[in-house]
């Protein structure tokens, strides 16, 4: 089995974070299902910011809300305004990877 990139939010601006929550990070849930990214779904965070890079689940925000928030600890890790890069992974037989492709989502500062 190959550990392949499934799916990438490329560029997302953190809207806000919320050191009180559990975890996680919270996503527009429109963003999310171009992404083929499924609630509680572990996700790979990528700071272009500050270059931290940590691990969570997601889960769904307000459909259109553009929301990216990062939540509990994540909330350390970044902050309002910073670049993100968000990363899910899947793993595939060598042959199944021969023809994959990953869905790229580039999103805008909106």
């Amino acid at each position: 089995m190959r550990v392949m990139l499934k799916s990438k939010i490329h560029r997302a601006r953190v809207t806000h974070s919320n050191i009180d929550y559990e975890g996680s990070i919270t996503m527009d849930q429109m963003l999310m299902e171009v992404a083929d990214i499924l609630p509680y779904a572990h996700v790979q965070v990528l700071n272009v910011n500050n270059g931290e890079r940590f691990a969570t689940y997601a889960i769904e925000g307000g459909r259109g809300s553009g929301e990216i928030c990062l939540n509990g600890a994540a909330a350390r890790l970044g902050a309002k305004g910073d670049i993100v890069i968000i990363l899910t992974y899947c793993h595939l037989t060598d042959e199944e990877a021969q023809d994959f492709a990953p869905k790229l989502v580039y999103v805008d500062a909106q």
